[in-house]
């Protein structure tokens, strides 16, 4: 999903939490996962949901991964939000 729209997403996402952890700078820890909710909440107003899971067997019935722990924390992972399984670690996800 990297067009220009996106990225702007991503952009915008990364200021806010730039400024946010700029006021808690014990939340740094917390940054990469809220920014990884921030885009994916944002796309799915406008791409859809994103990113899908590729695990699952079942190609009928797409659905999306989120991060885990919802909060963030220092080891934010993706989980298919419908068997609960750990997919990644945030950014090393596989390439579609």
């Amino acid at each position: 999903v990297a067009d220009p729209a996106s990225v702007s997403v991503l952009e915008e996402a990364v200021a806010t939490r730039r400024w946010w952890a700029s006021q808690w700078t014990e939340g740094n820890a917390y940054v990469a996962g809220l920014v990884a909710q921030d885009v994916q909440d944002a796309l799915l107003e406008g791409a859809g949901r994103w990113p899908l899971c590729e695990v699952c067997d079942d190609d009928a019935d797409p659905h999306a991964l989120y991060i885990h722990p919802e909060l963030g924390g220092p080891s934010p992972h993706w989980v298919c939000e419908r068997s609960g399984r750990t997919v990644a670690p945030l950014g090393a996800l596989p390439p579609r």
